[in-house]
């Protein structure tokens, strides 16, 4: 991760804004009356944190996160609320960290003859084996 990057993502904090519901799932009682799932909300266009390119990358890598330019993720795993908060806050921080990595550029190579001959070799190897194994029929004779 850059170094610039990772300040930035300390700062996210003061930038998120939080939504708290009831969720569904384990926990009896504790469901029916607490808010223990946590929405974090990311105003992707209001932010300074990021440069205009990092946004547009963000966008293009999340668009199925994003609605009305607002970056959502959602945590209800735990019956706390507060542990819901930090989980979230977790994971939309690595999320964004792999949402603006640069990926290298793949090199498409080609497979050599040996490499392809030495297959080919394996693979009627392979066959022998198994006709080998099977039972022989009125015709084999």
């Amino acid at each position: 991760m850059q170094p610039s990057l990772k300040y930035k993502l300390l700062q996210l904090d003061r930038e998120l804004k939080f939504e708290t519901s009831r969720s569904g799932g384990k926990g009896g009682q504790n469901v029916n009356k607490v808010e223990t799932k946590v929405d974090v909300l990311l105003d992707l266009e209001a932010t300074e944190l990021f440069t205009y390119y990092q946004k547009e990358r963000l966008k293009r890598n999340l668009h199925n996160r994003i609605s009305d330019g607002i970056l959502r993720l959602s945590c209800s795993e735990t019956r706390s609320q507060l542990r819901n908060k930090e989980l979230a806050i977790e994971r939309l921080k690595s999320l964004l960290e792999d949402a603006l990595a640069v990926r290298k550029k793949r090199i498409p190579t080609k497979i050599s003859k040996g490499k392809k001959a030495a297959r080919a070799k394996d693979k009627k190897a392979h066959k022998a084996k198994k006709e080998n194994r099977r039972k022989p029929r009125r015709d084999d004779y």
